[in-house]
């Protein structure tokens, strides 16, 4: 048998050609910008409402001018791994800024948030081990779960009876650890860990958060989620990205000492990748230094995510309800979908299709986000063409 014989039994390629035939292709459309609020998306001026860069940081001058400046200083990369040649001074700087910020003992930084996953969870777990997955977390923890050979049980999202469930049937010789999105990238929902944590204590797990899209977001100074519940203390493991709130690219965890050195001595994705770049490294510093010192930020980003829930619901949108920047809004089938974001982009407005199976069938969404540097003028604007074209499109 061909190899390739999969691609064309598959169907997503011919599809994608299709589509890209009806011009109703909805991804990979260029910038010729830099993200922001308002960008050029190939050649149209266009509100950008399918970002994460949640804080605003990636056009800050400062976050601009660190990277600029590592990259004068140290030039464009590290041309090697951590554990080897590739330990930058400045790497050790951000990660002891990160620990401390999170009121952690350490921290360790990846090339990537889906990295980070990997190198966590397929070294903190091993054969023997259970991990108690919620059914919706990203898909780098399922790969995690698959790297590390320990079982993945997975749970029904949110259901803290099922979770109870999965637990009690794991042995009590095995180690167990649960593993949650903090806020789910999806729905926008955030985890319930004050449950989760209980659960853990009752039943003797560990916690693990992935609060990439919790960083930033959540919590009076934006340590996520575990502040937000005020549980900081109570979680094992904190994993968390540099693409969002931090303007930058990476990933990193923190948790207590030992736990940090176990995975910097023993994680494959960590030992054999090449480091963070210094730009990358610098500006995700100077995006923390932000954060720290600007808090009102967060504040600002819930104020607009609160006031958008407000004017969608105002123009019929049918959105899940959430506390996070996160608003999907229900299309419900793939053609309602594609057709909203062609028509969204025709009017300078972008906005993510979320189909199966990023979506339950029958259940796509517009995944739209928001940006703390918004204003009301552009939101009001965005909110007038959404409901417009959902309109059109639900006839």
């Amino acid at each position: 048998m061909d190899l390739f014989a999969k691609i064309e039994k598959n169907g997503n390629w011919r599809m994608s050609q299709e589509a890209k035939a009806a011009g109703a292709y909805p991804y990979f459309h260029e910038l010729r910008s830099g993200q922001d609020t308002v960008v050029d998306m190939e050649g149209r001026r266009t509100i950008m409402l399918g970002s994460n860069n949640y804080l605003g940081l990636t056009s800050h001058p400062k976050v601009k001018a660190a990277g600029i400046a590592a990259l004068e200083k140290y030039g464009s990369g590290c041309s090697g791994s951590r554990f080897l040649n590739g330990t930058l001074d400045i790497h050790a700087q951000l990660e002891r800024e990160l620990a401390d910020f999170l009121h952690k003992d350490d921290a360790v930084t990846f090339g990537t948030g889906f990295q980070s996953n990997l190198g966590i969870l397929g070294t903190i777990a091993s054969l023997g081990d259970y991990i108690l997955c919620d059914k919706e977390n990203h898909a780098s923890i399922y790969d995690g779960c698959k790297l590390s050979y320990a079982k993945m049980v997975r749970y029904e999202h949110s259901d803290m009876a099922d979770l109870e469930k999965r637990l009690k049937a794991v042995p009590e010789t095995a180690g167990a650890l649960i593993v949650t999105d903090g806020v789910f990238s999806m729905s926008g929902d955030i985890c319930n860990l004050p449950e989760i944590v209980a659960l853990a204590k009752k039943y003797g797990a560990r916690v693990m958060v992935d609060d990439a899209h919790g960083l930033g977001v959540l919590g009076k100074t934006g340590r996520g989620t575990a502040e937000y519940f005020g549980l900081e203390d109570e979680v094992d493991i904190l994993m968390g990205t540099f693409s969002k709130s931090l303007a930058s690219i990476g990933g990193y965890m923190a948790a207590r000492e030992d736990v940090v050195e176990f995975v910097r001595l023993n994680s494959r994705p960590f030992i054999f990748s090449a480091s963070m770049t210094p730009a990358a490294v610098c500006c995700a510093r100077a995006a923390l230094e932000i954060l720290r010192g600007e808090p009102q930020r967060v504040a600002r980003l819930a104020e607009l995510s609160a006031y958008m829930r407000r004017k969608l619901k105002e123009e019929g949108a049918d959105i899940i309800e959430s506390q996070t920047p996160i608003i999907p809004i229900y299309t419900y089938e793939n053609d309602k979908t594609f057709l909203a974001c062609r028509l969204l982009l025709e009017r300078g407005v972008y906005v993510n299709p979320v189909i199966a199976p990023a979506a339950p069938a029958g259940q796509c969404l517009l995944r739209t986000s928001y940006v703390a540097t918004l204003t009301e003028e552009l939101l009001d604007e965005a909110a007038a063409k959404i409901g417009e074209v959902l309109r059109i499109v639900n006839g």
